[in-house]
């Protein structure tokens, strides 16, 4: 009996051990879902050209393509590398609501106002002195 009980849960998630975070049961098909409406809100709303399209693009296919190849949640998540499945759902969830805002800033415009000089010379890398 013992031996079941550790494979019966072995099999079955109890908790996330996340507080606020409860075990999803059907968190893969809606993980394949919420990756698919991050595709078509990013190809409606986000042009082709802006670095944040082409980002999130490209992780949300590779993510994507791991779900739809495994079944098994806990090879999914050590695939991914980001999280227990329930947090992959959330973080999906939360990527789809930032493309709305994005859309709505239009980070990909130039700026209204032209940057002040030498603003972004900090990112320049210091020349090797020999």
């Amino acid at each position: 009996m013992r031996v079941t009980r550790c494979l019966f849960q072995a099999a079955h998630k109890v908790t996330t051990g996340i507080v606020g975070i409860p075990v999803n049961p059907n968190a893969r098909p809606q993980l394949i879902a919420l990756y698919k409406k991050t595709l078509d809100e990013l190809k409606a709303k986000i042009p082709e050209s802006a670095a944040y399209r082409q980002s999130v693009e490209t992780i949300t296919k590779q993510r994507l393509s791991i779900v739809e190849q495994h079944e098994d949640a806990a090879r999914i998540e050590e695939l991914i590398n980001c999280g227990q499945i329930e947090e992959l759902v959330d973080q999906a969830q939360d990527e789809i609501g930032l493309i709305s805002r994005m859309a709505e800033w239009k980070a990909w415009e130039p700026l209204e106002e032209p940057a002040p000089p030498r603003q972004w010379e900090y990112f320049k890398k210091a020349p090797a002195t020999e």
